[in-house]
């Protein structure tokens, strides 16, 4: 059985993503790298409090055979450029690089639709440029996940993206095409093709929303 590395096991998706890697007979141990220690009590779940500011300190503890990183913010939350910066980009790269130098086998990283390196949005940028980075590094497998608009019951409230989730439930029969990508996912969806992503012998790397949804069936 396999060891199961988690960063943003406190989000959407990452709480999604525990739960079913608990539940999996794949895993024995699930890693999750926190801030604080959760309120989790399982055999399974390892809590491992690091500074995130400061990874070389933890670097020998990021052991396993896949990381599911799924660590994210908004610019509400983070005011500070430089540690939008640090959490949308530097993070991600510098725990993919970890991973990559502990021999980790998989590495599956959620995106964001049109994520693109050329973007001239700060959010769309960073997820693009850490999409080649995770690329460059030539993991044995590796998954990029493009979700839409993100469903489940967030604990922080979201006014704007609750306003565009609506707007985009009522469009969603109008997404057809190559805009299907844009319809909105639930986050347990994402949740579960991640884990799919790592367990399967499939050899696409990135998946669009719509994707995302066909894979899980």
């Amino acid at each position: 059985m396999k060891t199961a590395i988690l960063f943003g096991s406190s989000g959407l998706v990452g709480q999604n993503l525990l739960n079913q890697l608990i539940k999996d007979s794949n895993y024995s141990k699930i890693k999750i790298f926190v801030r604080s220690i959760p309120d989790i009590s399982n055999p399974k779940v390892e809590i491992i409090k690091i500074d995130f500011q400061n990874l070389e300190k933890s670097q020998n503890l990021i052991i396993g055979d896949e990381c599911f990183f799924c660590i994210g913010t908004t610019k509400k939350n983070s005011a500070d450029k430089n540690e939008y910066r640090r959490i949308e980009l530097d993070l991600p790269k510098k725990i993919a690089q970890i991973s990559k130098s502990n021999d980790i086998k998989s590495f599956i990283y959620v995106s964001s639709g049109f994520a693109d390196p050329k973007n001239s949005g700060d959010y769309l940028k960073f997820k693009g440029l850490v999409e080649e980075e995770i690329k460059s590094l030539n993991f044995e497998k590796i998954g990029i996940l493009r979700p839409s608009f993100l469903l489940g019951n967030r604990k922080e409230n979201r006014v704007g993206e609750k306003i565009g989730i609506f707007i985009f439930k009522l469009l969603s029969p109008l997404f057809v095409g190559p805009f299907k990508k844009m319809k909105p996912i639930h986050s347990e969806i994402v949740a579960k093709a991640m884990i799919q992503i790592a367990n399967e012998d499939i050899q696409q790397i990135i998946f669009e929303s719509n994707e995302i949804s066909d894979l899980v069936g």
